[in-house]
């Protein structure tokens, strides 16, 4: 156990033992100085330092987001003073020098918290890392943009605080995780869904150079002309355009003045699900309105430029996939996808085709003069031979987009990369079926299966052995193999292949070759983002 008080640079912390009692978790402490009055909309700011020993044993307050949250059963204040983070480690001295990964938590840029059980590091500890989730601010906090607010920046720049948080997340760390028994020197980012978009972007960023070795993307790392990378996770605004919403958002609260906004209540700032109408996507999925900029400072420049002039953080990478997910769906949730219809889905998702006539016009109103061609390597004449159908597209989409992602990163980078396709149907689901679903793969990556949260089988157990081997190697080598796993080869060009983990684990072809053609044939209809 992790010998008590800490010191840090802002005082000293007192943890606490976790269920394995070899294993400490040090709750909300703070990396930042609460970012509330004049520090609203501003980069983070440090921590107030404190005096005698504060005890970390809980976790800090939930940054604003909607009401109804679904935030895993946690019972946790809303706040804007949020900026905080979680270390786990298992290390009984400064002196041990463990490999770190910082966890980046999911939910559009628009919900979520490092709080989250789903979360907890204390079986990543136990097989060796220091483990830190945090806090990030999010929705309008996190993402607004004005002509005001880069006009005062000293940038030029504005609507990335919430990447900013992270950036100073990865400061902390580096200034302050040894005296956690962590190495600043093997630091890796992870996360899922806006977690690995962030992941992404600090990848891009020249303001995140040095502060991480690897990186870990679990869903959209997408190819610079594939359209969904316009609506996921990965999805940016261009200033310009951030700034015309954003001083759009600012008259909706009947004020131009930002003295004036930043004295509002936080509760007033609250945007519900806001999603930006402008983007073209080939569908009617859209992306959520607040996300990340391409403000020239912390993203100086989209995927396509950054990946042709080699701007990009040179670290070591894995990223993938999901069998169900983008709309895809196992035939086993068909019918529950039938009875919900549109309901508990927010505006802007991906369609799940459920019908011959919808999967046919969506395809004439994606692909254009490509239809014929996708709808033949796509066959269905029936209701559900085109649900079927439809999947196997999004899938092979999916596949291929981050199989082409990997070779536009690689071209100008020295440390493999290595892609993955998580297949295993978690029971976790909650609609009453197994599904390797957006999300699925974070219970195993953490080995969190709680008895509480779904009926876990060995087999999900053997599963989450290896994917959480897998992680932890990465992050302490930078290669994910070890004893005991299957082999994971790194992305090879020309290979036309990604490692298929959790239902099975070897490399599968992308797709079949026809159907690999034609997606990247469409791919350069688009525009390179």
């Amino acid at each position: 156990m992790m010998r008590q008080p800490v010191a840090i640079d802002s005082g000293l912390v007192e943890g606490c033992p976790c269920r394995d009692r070899s294993v400490t978790v040090f709750r909300g402490i703070p990396y930042a100085a609460p970012p509330v009055g004049d520090l609203r909309w501003r980069p983070p700011r440090p921590p107030v330092p404190w005096d005698g020993v504060r005890e970390a044993h809980t976790f800090g307050p939930i940054c604003p987001q909607p009401p109804g949250a679904e935030l895993d059963g946690l019972d946790l204040p809303m706040s804007e003073d949020c900026l905080t983070l979680n270390v786990w480690t298992g290390a009984g001295s400064a002196a041990e020098s463990r490999p770190v990964l910082v966890w980046i938590y999911g939910g559009g840029f628009r919900l979520g918290t490092g709080a989250s059980p789903r979360y907890d590091g204390e079986n990543l500890a136990r097989k060796g890392l220091v483990v830190v989730t945090f806090n990030y601010r999010l929705g309008a906090f996190g993402f607004l943009a004005t002509p005001e607010l880069s006009a005062e920046s000293g940038h030029g720049a504005s609507g990335n605080y919430g990447l900013l948080d992270g950036i100073a997340v990865l400061e902390w760390v580096r200034r302050n995780i040894a005296a956690f028994g962590g190495d600043p020197g093997r630091v890796t980012v992870a996360g899922q869904s806006a977690g690995a978009g962030t992941v992404n972007f600090l990848a891009m960023s020249p303001l995140a150079k040095g502060l991480f070795r690897n990186a870990v993307a679990q869903s959209h790392a997408r190819y610079s002309r594939d359209p969904e990378l316009r609506y996921l996770s990965t999805s940016y605004r261009t200033l310009p355009d951030a700034e015309k919403a954003g001083a759009a958002y600012v008259e909706e609260r009947g004020t131009r003045s930002l003295a004036r906004l930043r004295e509002l209540p936080w509760q007033k700032l609250l945007d519900g699900v806001a999603v930006d109408p402008a983007v073209h996507t080939g569908g009617p999925a859209k992306p959520l309105l607040f996300r990340p900029v391409v403000d020239g400072w912390v993203i100086p420049a989209g995927y396509d430029e950054t990946y042709a002039k080699g701007l990009q953080n040179d670290v070591g990478y894995i990223a993938g996939g999901n069998l169900d997910e983008s709309g895809a769906v196992p035939e086993g949730a068909l019918a529950a996808y039938r009875a919900a219809g549109r309901r508990n889905r927010r505006p802007g998702m991906p369609p799940v085709h459920l019908t011959l006539d919808g999967f046919v016009a969506a395809a004439h109103e994606r692909f254009g003069p490509l239809a014929a061609e996708f709808l033949a390597l796509y066959p269905a004449a029936t209701d559900a031979e085109a649900a079927r159908a439809s999947s196997a597209a999004i899938r092979d989409n999916a596949r291929v987009s981050t199989y082409l992602w990997a070779a536009d990163w690689s071209r100008r980078t020295t440390r493999p990369v290595r892609t993955y396709f998580w297949t295993h149907r978690s029971p976790a689901d909650g609609r009453g079926h197994r599904s390797a679903s957006h999300g699925s793969e974070i219970d195993f990556v953490f080995g969190n299966l709680d008895p509480r949260a779904a009926a876990w089988t060995a087999g999900d157990r053997e599963v989450a052995e290896t994917v959480s081997g897998y992680w932890a190697n990465f992050a302490a080598s930078g290669d994910p193999n070890g004893p005991g796993l299957p082999h994971w080869p790194a992305y090879e060009p020309g290979s036309e292949t990604v490692m298929e983990i959790g239902g099975r684990f070897g490399p599968i072809p992308i797709a079949e070759p026809s159907r690999s053609a034609f997606w990247k044939r469409f791919f350069q209809t688009w525009r390179a983002w």
